[in-house]
């Protein structure tokens, strides 16, 4: 509640009612400033000019190692979606609405035309997104899942080129290295 946000804070619970109007707001905010959940455009990497400009396998490869990245970096939106599974109430409906938005931009961004053309594409996606967050979720009180160390680096690399391996089945091959 706002007064377990002021104290943690260590501001007077009115300022939160002043700035925010409450807790409902100050969530909303929250939750559209890239703190809760990875932006879209972090997602992309430093140059998204040149994200875009990869063949769709590659951009999907890596918009889910950022994304896993991203999450694993949020630490207390983990905690979050674990208590979303036992109760939903107002205050985690509005986060939940941060995170549609989100997917809706995140496919136009990542797909669009080529995104559409591929119907199974979008159910493929809505499954390793669920399981990122699953594991990433899990991994807060146990460590092995799969015969995997869900709290790896070294594990979530394996996942991120299984990703990898799985996009371009999907979607195509890799164009070939450039020469160095």
């Amino acid at each position: 509640g706002v007064n377990a946000v002021a104290k943690h804070a260590g501001v007077d619970k009115v300022l939160i009612y002043r700035y925010f109007g409450g807790m409902p707001e100050l969530l909303k905010t929250w939750g559209e400033s890239g703190r809760f959940w990875p932006g879209v455009d972090e997602l992309l990497g430093d140059d998204p000019h040149a994200f875009m400009r990869l063949p769709l396998a590659e951009r999907y490869a890596r918009f889910f190692a950022h994304f896993i990245d991203g999450l694993r970096a949020r630490p207390l939106t983990l905690e979050i979606m674990a208590a979303e599974l036992v109760e939903r109430n107002e205050l985690t409906a509005i986060l939940e609405t941060e995170r549609e938005e989100w997917g809706e931009k995140a496919g136009r961004l990542l797909g669009g035309a080529e995104w559409a053309a591929r119907p199974a594409l979008r159910g493929i996606t809505l499954l390793l997104v669920g399981g990122v967050q699953y594991l990433l979720v899990r991994s807060r009180k146990i460590r092995v899942f799969g015969g995997l160390d869900i709290r790896s680096d070294r594990d979530w690399d394996a996942l991120k080129g299984a990703v990898r391996e799985l996009a371009q089945s999907m979607l195509g091959p890799a164009p070939p290295a450039a020469p160095e």
